[in-house]
This record gives C-alpha cells, sequence and structure tokens, in this order.
C-alpha cells in the first residue's frame, strides 16, 4: 500500500471520530483534491509526493468545516461550481428539483422557454439550466452580495467551460418580490429553493455555521413564510400555463401543497420524493384568467 493511502486510512478513523457523515469519502476527496489526481488515481500518487498539508485539511474538516468549503468546489448536476464562505452550498436533493424542471422545459413547445430562478446563490439551478436547455432565458435573483459574488464567478466559469451558456443566464440583484416586476406574466417557469427551516431546529455544524442565514431560516413557526412568498410571486410573474416549482423540508410536503392549492388557482399540485422517498419539492400551474384567489 501507498503511504498515500496509509495516510487516507488514518484521516478516514479520524473524521469518523469527528462524527462526519461521510468519513472515507471526504479523507479522498481531500486528498485527491490536495494532489490533484482523480478518486481513482490516489494509488498511483509517489511516497515521496505525499503534500503534508493533507493534514491540515483533514483537521479543518474535523472541525466540521464543509468539504465543499476544504476543496473549494460544489458538484451539482454536470456543473462544478465555486463555493465558500457566503453562500449556500447546493446539495444532491436540489439536484431532484432541478431535474423535474429541466423535464418540464423539454415538453415545451416554446422557442426560447423563460425560467425565473428566485434565491439562486451559486448559481446552480439556473446555470444547469442552462446548460442542460440551451435554448432557455434564466433570469436568477439574489439579494445577498456574498452570495450573488459567487453566483457571478460561476456564471463566468460555466461561460468559460460551455460557451452556449454565456449570455443565457442573467443575474438580477434584489428581493424575490420585486426583483423581476418587468417580467409579470411573462415566465414559463418558475424554480426556487427557497429558505425553508423552522427557526430553533437542529442543524449539523456544517449547516449551521458555514451556511448563510438568510439561506436557511425560512420565517413564519413554521418556517414557510419564504414560500408563501415565493406562491405569491410566481403567480404574477408565471404566463397562463405557466409552472412552478419549490423546495422544501423532508416533513413539510403537506404544508407546501396547501400554500399551493386550489383555492388560490394553482392547479395539477404535486408533492414529489427526492432519491431517499422523502417529500422534497412541490409542483403547480398556473393556468391564469382567475380572478378573486387570495394568499
Amino acid at each position: 500500500m501507498s503511504l498515500l493511502l496509509d495516510e487516507i486510512a488514518l484521516a478516514t478513523a479520524r473524521l469518523a471520530e469527528a462524527g462526519v457523515e461521510s468519513p472515507r469519502a471526504d479523507a479522498e476527496l481531500i486528498a485527491a483534491h490536495l494532489h490533484g489526481v482523480s478518486r481513482g488515481e490516489l494509488h498511483l500518487v509517489p511516497d515521496d509526493e505525499f503534500d503534508p498539508r493533507y493534514w491540515d485539511e483533514i483537521a479543518r474538516r474535523a472541525a466540521r468545516e464543509p468539504l465543499q468549503h476544504i476543496t473549494g468546489l460544489a458538484y451539482f448536476r454536470y456543473l462544478d461550481l465555486e463555493v465558500g464562505p457566503g453562500v449556500f452550498v447546493p446539495r444532491p436533493e436540489t439536484e431532484v428539483l432541478t431535474g423535474w424542471v429541466i423535464d418540464k422545459l423539454a415538453t415545451l413547445d416554446v422557442a426560447e422557454p423563460v425560467v425565473a430562478d428566485l434565491g439562486t446563490g451559486s448559481g446552480a439551478i439556473a446555470l444547469a439550466v442552462a446548460q442542460e436547455v440551451p435554448q432557455a432565458r434564466v433570469h436568477a435573483v439574489e439579494a445577498d452580495p456574498l452570495a450573488r459574488q459567487w453566483t457571478e464567478r460561476n456564471i463566468a466559469r460555466v461561460a468559460a467551460a460551455a460557451p452556449h451558456t454565456a449570455g443565457r443566464v442573467t443575474l438580477h440583484d434584489g428581493d424575490f418580490e420585486t426583483a423581476l416586476a418587468g417580467l409579470a406574466g411573462a415566465v414559463d417557469l418558475v424554480v426556487s429553493n427557497p429558505p425553508y427551516i423552522p427557526v430553533g431546529s437542529w442543524l449539523p455544524p456544517e449547516v449551521a455555521e458555514y451556511d448563510p442565514a438568510t439561506a436557511l431560516w425560512g420565517g413564519g413557526a413554521d418556517g414557510l413564510d419564504a414560500v408563501r412568498v415565493v406562491q405569491r410571486v410566481a403567480r404574477g410573474l408565471l404566463r397562463p400555463g405557466g409552472s412552478v416549482a419549490v423546495e422544501h423540508g423532508a416533513r413539510q410536503g403537506p404544508a407546501v401543497y396547501w400554500i399551493f392549492a386550489e383555492e388560490r388557482g394553482w392547479r395539477e399540485t404535486r408533492n414529489h420524493q427526492d432519491l431517499a422517498g422523502l417529500d422534497r419539492f412541490v409542483t403547480a400551474t398556473w393556468p391564469g384568467g382567475l380572478s378573486g384567489v387570495t394568499g
């Protein structure tokens, strides 16, 4: 066995003791990042090229700093995105939501579908849509200036790797409710991974201490005030027959379903599960032409 593999075994044990959820994978990913190889090539690193900084990085992970902050990258569908302090790290669960959005756009008989991504953060959803639906035009909204810096970096990063995305994502500075007022009635699909965690909920250190609070706490006793804002904004943005897709917590499916209830004018409201079989996002259709709806 090589020196690096021996060190990875020791690092795995240390991360497991620290309560890291995936200690072996994280130990290998940190080693691969630091040594400039893939995980499958770790055994090829010569003993004399072992980088002792590896243990500094392992110490950071053992202190529960997010893996993505250590490597500087988050992998999302077919993208590798830059992340760090000040921006929410995209999760695998959101890839399922994004897959639904991409599949839905493929069914539309529209030459250039218009998509609104409310609270874009790193730009993960917006950029995945732009990459995988080349004809789409995506309007991404982000109010937090620190998060918006990461969005800008990722827009440039993805455009350099996939030139067909250049100009397909427009970043808007502002609040959900006002930033896209000029697109009223013109959007084909609204998507959002808004903050939805109820205040007081327990979170692992990687989340509680490193993800921005504005991306976590949704407001209200149930954490769903931001989702309610998305519901109101989507009604104003969508063209007749347009769709909305909104992520939520695993136990919030029934509550979010009723936020997009028929009484508010929505149709075809559905709960969708993530890869673990847990409720993860709700979709609905806005038929348009309705009056007297509230909320």
